[in-house]
């Protein structure tokens, strides 16, 4: 075939296609084609489908009978109908010791972070037996150990704090903790239903590193109220006052508590170092925080004439959960407190239980659907206000007991909540000599795996961005407040996303010699530029948030090219290729700039060519007419034919 350096442009009516029928003797010059045809009401549904149902959750009800699909909803709906027809004793055998094992943790737990939270400590034995039992139905996650939580329980206990006392008006406390988990619980199953699961991408993993170290400093303080034995200690959450609170009330430190607080807190660190050294040891861990309570509630008793100093549980009351819809507060002036309280404390529980979940599943090698576990978590926790539990998800230390201990299905949940059920039912007098030290070990325990500086560290290393997002929500958390320390967490991971969307990268190309490849100049150093062109390329969506500011850097890009090839004596500038192989979308203000631009560089005789334009921008560009302002050498499939064809014309002119 021969030299053709004239541009043949064809709109098919059928499947429009731009056909650019250019040849070199060396390069094909291939047409740049536009996507088929489609209805607005076609493409709003598949942007929908895009948006919402990434997963296409109904794939599996295609080709189906009625029947079928009945069941099929069925088990989609409740998992447990999945597994339950081929479960056997083998089954059951994992489950019931990996059951047992982790109620031996949800026990104890859950009194230390129902005071964790300001709540009487029975609360989080009621915790620890509704919603284990309802995620068991609805959640698909095999290896979450569903209860109570330190971070939430934190987070209720601070912001409701601010505004209710829970000892002068226990009560209203109560209610408001009942009231802010039912919102927790009908904001998740919402975010679940209507998939708008992305909601809670907004926590980036960099920000709840920092929130969560910060948290964890917090709780781990606070808890040196109850191992010195203070009875006068501060309300407030930031570590100032708690500080100044520890040294000012230093008349009330208590050498019986510290003593015994101590060294169950020796104890339990020395297991837990244990457990993490040899995971095959994960037992010992697990069963430390029981054991601790049995042995010093025993040592109280024994000694209770000797130890008045030392502040103990108290009565705890017998039976199952009783009924806390009649103390909802859906009207009165401290219902925007629990809206905003069940909110937060249902984002921060949501993203923590679908992170665990997803850990151990990818360790199994099944998946986990966020939606779904939304909707279980959601309903569950909607299920617990209504039956004296605040909020609960999927707990981290719970769920890797539950795994190492050999867990097959929800049915560990079961187990737990059975063990849970025969504590509440016949053992809560045993309780009564259980000392409040004990518990603030075991919470210090708990939380200090939640300071992990080796994350934050590789931060450093690899995003001092992200290092920035996790010190201000780490330094929020300890020097303002929690709630306010998740605030900027959340508004640091915004401003990030909003630096990437408004100010994009742009790169210079060059070409690797001997190929048709180009690259990154910074990037691969062998990447040369071409006498008379100026490639860039531009790796985000041009929208309105970011058009002005390309134009101006492509604009001061054409200015330092100018200066470069004026310094070096080098061939002036005639081109200017715009690689449009990252710009995954375009608006009309993208659409105007690129306008604008031609026109400010023809002013210069310079020549602006586009090269790669993804199925929908070259729609786009095409339903504008913008490139018949670009004439007939507008756009190209790749820089190589752009540079290849608008080469081989130089060479034709005289």
């Amino acid at each position: 075939m021969g030299v053709n350096s004239n541009r043949v442009e064809h709109f098919d009516n059928h499947h429009a296609t731009l056909r650019i029928q250019t040849q070199t003797p060396s390069l094909e010059i291939h047409a740049v084609q536009l996507p088929p045809q489609r209805t607005t009401l076609h493409k709003l549904r598949q942007r929908v489908s895009e948006i919402f149902f990434p997963d296409d959750p109904l794939y599996r009800f295609k080709n189906q009978t009625t029947f079928k699909r009945f069941i099929l909803a069925l088990q989609y709906l409740f998992p447990i109908f999945q597994w339950a027809p081929t479960y056997n004793l083998t089954l059951l055998r994992s489950d019931l010791i990996s059951g047992l094992t982790i109620a031996s943790l949800a026990i104890p737990q859950g009194i230390s972070y129902a005071k964790l939270a300001n709540l009487p400590p029975i609360i989080g034995l009621y915790s620890s037996f509704v919603p284990p039992l309802i995620y068991s139905l609805l959640g698909s996650s095999r290896h979450l150990g569903v209860g109570p939580v330190s971070i939430a329980s934190l987070v209720m206990g601070s912001m409701l704090s601010e505004k209710v006392s829970f000892t002068q008006d226990p009560s209203l406390y109560l209610g408001l903790a009942f009231t802010a988990t039912f919102f927790a619980g009908v904001f998740q199953a919402s975010l679940g239903i209507l998939r708008l699961g992305f909601v809670i991408d907004f926590l980036s993993k960099a920000t709840l590193v920092g929130f969560t170290g910060g948290a964890a400093i917090i709780v781990s303080l606070q808890q040196l109220k109850g191992l010195l034995g203070i009875v006068h200690f501060t309300s407030k959450m930031q570590i100032v006052p708690v500080m100044i609170s520890v040294f000012k009330q230093r008349h009330e430190w208590s050498w019986q508590t510290i003593l015994l607080g101590f060294s169950f807190l020796a104890f339990l660190m020395t297991t837990r170092h244990i457990s993490l050294k040899k995971p095959k040891l994960f037992w010992v861990s697990a069963a430390a925080p029981l054991t601790s309570v049995i042995l010093s509630t025993i040592l109280v008793f024994l000694l209770r004439n000797k130890t008045h100093q030392i502040s103990i549980i108290g009565h705890l009351p017998k039976g199952v959960n009783p009924p806390s819809s009649n103390m909802l507060y859906f009207n009165g002036p401290y219902l925007a407190l629990a809206i905003k309280t069940g909110i937060i404390t249902g984002i921060l529980s949501l993203t923590e239980g679908i992170a665990v979940g997803r850990t151990f599943a990818s360790l199994k090698n099944y998946q986990v659907d966020g939606n779904k576990e939304m909707m279980a978590i959601g309903l569950m926790n909607v299920a617990g206000s209504c039956s004296s539990c605040y909020v609960t998800t999927g707990s981290f230390s719970r769920s890797a007991v539950n795994y190492n201990a050999g867990a097959q299905t929800t049915v560990s949940n079961i187990i737990m909540a059975a063990a849970v059920l025969i504590t509440l039912l016949f053992l809560m007098p045993l309780f009564y000599y259980t000392p409040n030290v004990v518990l603030a070990a075991i919470i210090i325990t708990a939380v200090i795996g939640l300071i992990d500086y080796q994350s934050a560290y590789k931060l450093w290393k690899v995003d001092k961005l992200d290092f920035l997002a996790c010190l201000c929500s780490f330094l929020g958390v300890l020097f303002i407040s929690v709630p306010l320390g998740l605030g900027i967490a959340v508004i640091i991971s915004v401003i990030k996303i909003l630096l990437h969307v408004t100010r994009p990268n742009t790169l210079v190309l060059g070409n690797i010699p001997g190929t048709q490849i180009f690259h990154n100049i910074n990037q691969y150093k062998e990447a040369s530029r071409l006498p008379s062109f100026l490639i860039l390329a531009v790796e985000s969506p041009i929208y309105f948030a970011n058009s002005t500011y390309l134009q101006e850097r492509i604009l001061r890009w054409v200015r330092e090219e100018e200066e470069h090839i004026k310094a070096n004596h080098g061939a002036p500038l005639k081109c200017m290729i715009l690689d449009m192989t990252a710009v995954t979308a375009i608006d009309t203000s993208g659409l105007e700039t690129l306008r604008e631009l031609r026109k400010m560089l023809e002013k210069r005789s310079l020549q602006l060519v586009l090269a790669n334009p993804v199925a929908n921008v070259a729609e786009k560009l095409h339903r504008s007419k913008i490139l018949d302002s670009f004439g007939s050498k507008g756009v190209y499939l790749t820089v190589g034919e752009a540079v290849a064809d608008i080469s081989s014309i130089w060479k034709t002119q005289p």
